[in-house]
């Protein structure tokens, strides 16, 4: 049961990804597609999380922490700007 919903985790993951990349390429604004990249980099952590979770390797964990952590701050950044400049 538990391997049945690791499996449908990457599948949903993985169709989440190629939504996110048609976005991407189809986004009619540049905010279209800072989300549309934000999105990429939260299913991407999701799949390193599941690779530590099926290889067992826990200290995949802090790295998908860490690239979570600079992708919030880069989304700030990119908000900021377009809000109102640097």
């Amino acid at each position: 049961m538990a391997e049945t919903l690791m499996t449908l985790a990457v599948v949903l993951t993985l169709l989440g990804n190629l939504f996110s990349i048609v976005r991407l390429v189809r986004g009619p604004t540049p905010i279209d597609r800072v989300i549309a990249i934000d999105v990429l980099t939260i299913t991407s952590i999701t799949i390193i999380v599941l690779l530590a979770h099926f290889g067992a390797r826990f200290i995949y964990v802090d790295v998908a922490i860490v690239y979570g952590l600079l992708s919030f701050l880069g989304v700030l950044a990119v908000a900021r700007y377009s809000e109102k400049g640097f």
